[in-house]
């Protein structure tokens, strides 16, 4: 046998020391009782750094004290009822369910592989996964567990699927791939609010980065490609695929049934979505968002009804056709078989819901104690006092912002705390809020991969044990820890380069500020 290569060896201690950790939902309440008991020594100092936020000294609140506890319980159901990961993967679940039990899913996917050339599943899936970024979060419950299936069909280690998808849809998500995300209005608006702590008259395009990120969707892809096919899946082959057999995707030649399924299923997606589409026409479609201030209805914005329907529509675009499939291929008989589906998909979900419990309270009590926040300030004003050169600077602001990314998953939190003092200072060096912005998207995307407090992390977790039961936080960090590495390098180069050859950021965009 071959000697294994530093690398391997590496990763092998990486993923045997995270495996070592307490299972993740008791690492998650010891994470908990740490940030009490954390909060309660600091919430006795004051700081000088100020809340952007509040304008005042940031304080840490003390977890421990009677209101916090008293409120901390009181408001315990609500913070796993309302934990945002925990309806949307639910409710998609409900529709993949039907789709999977029926045998839609995997018909569809061997019908897919009879095509698709071998050596181009790896960029075709991490390009989907950024694409997924139109849809939110889809990409975690939809995109991320396809790979794994796309992969077994295709004979290759279904962990490889996952670390490929998981990159595109966490690790790329502040790429675009030619198509505008909810995120970047969201970013543009709190970039402008802390440009006018300096120039009240400046205005931000939300596609200010869009030229930029639609570049780094080609080089994310081209980067992940190489990844996944030379570092990730060799170092996978010794890692048995141990799942339940009857879970598992095949790879046999279709039947006629199922091709006599397939073809009623995609002339039901095809009437649904026509249907739908005549509901998206006109001026006056409910699904647009209220009149902005320029008396327009978009349809591509976060706070528009299809944009907040996406999950549902991820539900009924699998229901409908999944249940068209089975009936027609003889897997669904009666309406037992359609809650038979939906009931197995979510007793496969049962320890997800565990984990989604405890990382719940875990995040609300975190971000109530102010912690992340202070951490975030420190680090800016560290910063900010270095007077580095401008290069240096903004590689420092990409690796602030992958520091804190691991404690705060919410990309505009960050923003507001680290903008509101990056975004200023830079501006009196002469540095665009355009720039600065860019920097900013780097780091918030390298380190999603490989932080547990990402609020989807535990379901990857649950979508590797699937194939290999023996996967733990350990597992998948060492798995995505090459990507979240060469992400945070090649992707900061890609930026300085940008930067260097005076490669326009997007609409709008300028490197340089003038007041």
């Amino acid at each position: 046998m071959a000697e294994r290569s530093w690398l391997a060896r590496s990763l092998d201690v990486v993923e045997r020391a995270g495996n070592r950790l307490p299972d993740p939902a008791v690492l998650f309440l010891i994470l908990m009782v740490t940030a009490w008991v954390v909060s309660n020594v600091l919430a006795r100092f004051s700081f000088v750094e100020i809340d952007p936020r509040s304008g005042q000294p940031i304080e840490i609140r003390d977890l421990l004290a009677g209101q916090s506890l008293t409120a901390f319980m009181a408001t315990m159901v609500s913070t796993f009822t309302s934990f945002p990961p925990l309806g949307v993967v639910l409710v998609a679940m409900l529709g993949l369910g039907v789709a999977e039990h029926s045998g839609f899913i995997n018909a569809t996917l061997r019908a897919a592989m009879a095509v698709t050339p071998r050596q181009l599943l790896t960029p075709a899936l991490i390009a989907v996964g950024i694409l997924s970024h139109v849809a939110v979060d889809a990409g975690y419950v939809l995109v991320i567990p396809l790979g794994a299936v796309i992969f077994y069909a295709a004979g290759r280690h279904p962990l490889a699927g996952i670390a490929a998808a998981f990159a595109g849809v966490s690790g790329g998500f502040s790429a675009t791939m030619g198509v505008p995300s909810s995120l970047d209005p969201l970013l543009a608006g709190l970039t402008q609010t802390a440009a006018h702590l300096v120039d009240p008259s400046i205005v931000i395009n939300p596609l200010n980065n869009f030229y930029f990120t639609t570049a780094s969707a080609i080089f994310i892809v081209l980067l992940g490609w190489a990844l996944t096919d030379l570092v990730i899946e060799p170092r996978l082959r010794s890692t048995a695929v141990d799942g339940d057999p009857a879970n598992l995707p095949t790879q046999e030649p279709l039947t006629d049934a199922e091709r006599r399924g397939l073809r009623v299923a995609l002339l039901t997606a095809v009437a649904a979505g026509a249907l739908f589409a005549l509901t998206l026409m006109g001026d006056d479609t409910p699904w647009a968002a209220a009149p902005n201030a320029e008396g327009e209805r978009l349809l591509l914005t976060s706070n528009a009804p299809l944009m907040q329907s996406i999950v549902p529509i991820i539900f009924i675009g699998f229901l409908l056709p999944g249940i068209a499939y089975g009936m027609s291929a003889g897997t669904i008989k009666e309406h037992r078989d359609v809650i038979a589906g939906m009931t197995k998909a979510m007793s496969g979900m049962g320890y997800y819901i565990v984990m989604a419990f405890f990382c719940a309270q875990f995040i609300y009590a975190f971000g109530q104690s102010n912690l992340g926040a202070l951490l975030a300030l420190k680090g800016a004003n560290a910063l900010r006092e270095a007077a580095l050169p401008m290069g240096v600077t903004l590689a420092g602001i990409v690796l602030l912002t992958a520091t804190v990314n691991l404690l705060i998953g919410s990309a505009s939190a960050k923003w507001a705390l680290i903008g509101a003092i990056m975004v200023p200072m830079l501006m009196q060096l002469g540095v665009s809020p355009d720039l600065t912005q860019a920097a900013y998207r780097v780091g918030d995307s390298s380190t999603n991969i490989i932080t547990p407090l990402l609020p989807y992390f535990p379901l990857i977790v649950v979508f590797c044990r699937r194939y290999v039961q023996s996967t733990g936080i350990g597992t998948l960090v060492a798995l995505m820890l090459p990507y979240s590495i060469s992400f945070i390098v090649g992707w900061t180069g890609f930026l300085l380069l940008f930067w260097a050859l005076g490669i326009p950021l997007g609409v709008g965009a300028t490197y340089d500020y003038v007041p």
